[in-house]
């Protein structure tokens, strides 16, 4: 709790230089009778003491992750984050660390956003970035828009996954809703659990502007990028991957590998906390030859007129720098601090770590299943490869919840509220914050 005093002298020094006798002046040219109607009835203040203890009580109410056992995914993950990363962010250099208007001389802003790009580079394994987006759902939709820029106008049909988080389906409509030439088509998923490659053949012609999946999508499932960018490249349509779980790419064959043509993702499992939903970033990828229809800004490497590094903003395609008609997007911040985290994160992690974090998941997780399995009774609903998301059926899957609350676990999420076809499914997920201990707890309360 954070002690910020003013004195009746500090309000009244304030008061002065603003050229006002008291605070109910400021409030003059509000009609008196909107002023009395407005009134809050407040109570009597508290001590300290009582407000630290109210506040205390309902921050209990929640589900912190020290107290109860999370096999939570779906978008948001409950990763390890090293404490150097809040220490390095924490330093007074980044206090300030927002949107670059005299970018040249923010250089350490602009260095670590190059930085970031660059490793955004070497996870997705695409050519370009941009120093960071809002979050991946957004970034889902400006991806979208950057490939109706680019394809000619006959062709305006987007095709997207309906194995892509559902959230970001909803977002991407919200996009589209008001672009009339713009046309909106799911594509279902087999068996498998991942996209129907032989429906999206079907569908791709020469009016098919992209195509969007989940790397991996929301039931986990590992769609294969290589076959799908096939089928796209055929029909002339682009290729986007959606990445909600950018720890996956640590284990992955990378999206730029697979020949897509944009790659985007949610980049909160890179060291940031749940913090009940964000905020967090997105991170944006794509080929170099569509660079200057990228989103956002990128920061490129340069030197001074002494030969001395620095850093620049090469290209910032935004209204704030350019015409508004030449802007690509509205996008108005990088996200910074959230970037910066990320990056500090990579940094002390470095490629050996992030896939060595990567594989604890993929074995934890795979572990749960086989015990789910064995000793539960459960099993999987999908067929496809995954990597630390399953789905399993269990009956009454509702009850479920109700049951291993009362012991302080929450066992996923329900995807009927999603998919009315997946009633009594479960969406789990396990990461290496999910010791042997707690798989444990969640096995025998399954088993019960």
């Amino acid at each position: 709790m954070r002690y910020t005093p003013h004195t009746p002298a500090d309000r009244d020094h304030m008061l002065r230089t603003i050229g006002v006798d008291a605070v109910e002046s400021l409030y003059r040219h509000i009609p008196a009778a909107l002023r009395e109607r407005a009134r809050i009835d407040l109570p009597e203040g508290l001590t300290e003491l009582a407000v630290r203890k109210r506040l205390a009580a309902q921050a209990a109410r929640n589900a912190a992750s020290g107290d109860w056992s999370l096999f939570l995914g779906g978008g948001i993950y409950h990763h390890f984050s090293p404490s150097a990363v809040d220490a390095i962010i924490s330093r007074s250099e980044f206090a300030t660390s927002y949107t670059p208007y005299q970018p040249e001389v923010s250089q350490g802003t602009l260095q670590a956003q190059f930085e970031f790009q660059t490793m955004i580079c070497q996870l997705t394994g695409m050519e370009v970035a941009n120093a960071g987006v809002y979050d991946g759902a957004s970034a889902a939709a400006e991806a979208v828009l950057m490939a109706r820029r680019i394809q000619p106008t006959s062709r305006r049909r987007v095709l997207i996954s309906r194995a892509l988080h559902p959230h970001y389906r909803a977002v991407i409509a919200s996009y589209l809703k008001n672009l009339t030439d713009v046309e909106l088509e799911e594509i279902p998923f087999d068996g498998s659990g991942a996209t129907d490659i032989e429906a999206l053949t079907q569908r791709l012609n020469d009016r098919s502007m992209c195509a969007l999946v989940g790397y991996p999508n929301f039931f986990g499932v590992i769609e294969d990028l290589t076959s799908i960018q096939n089928a796209c490249a055929k029909g002339g349509a682009q290729l986007i991957s959606v990445t909600t779980e950018a720890l996956a790419l640590g284990a992955l064959k990378p999206p730029g590998e697979c020949n897509v043509d944009i790659a985007i993702g949610e980049g909160q499992s890179l060291g940031l906390p749940m913090s009940l939903g964000g905020p967090a970033f997105g991170f944006f990828g794509s080929r170099k030859k569509f660079v200057r229809s990228l989103p956002g800004r990128l920061v490129g490497e340069t030197v001074d007129a002494e030969g001395r590094r620095g850093f620049v903003l090469t290209l910032a395609t935004r209204e704030q720098h350019i015409r508004r008609e030449k802007a690509t997007s509205n996008i108005c911040t990088s996200q910074t601090l959230c970037v910066l985290a990320a990056t500090v994160f990579m940094s002390l992690l470095g490629k050996t770590g992030l896939r060595r974090m990567a594989e604890i998941n993929v074995l934890r997780a795979h572990e749960a299943f086989r015990k789910l399995r064995e000793r539960a009774g459960l099993e999987a609903v999908f067929s496809g490869p995954w990597f630390n998301e399953f789905v399993v059926r269990t009956p009454r899957a509702r009850d479920t919840f109700t049951k291993l609350a009362a012991k302080k676990i929450i066992p996923g999420i329900a995807l009927e509220n999603f998919y009315p076809e997946l009633k009594d499914c479960l969406l789990l997920c396990v990461t290496e914050m999910n010791e042997p201990e707690e798989i444990e707890r969640l096995v025998d309360a399954f088993a019960e």
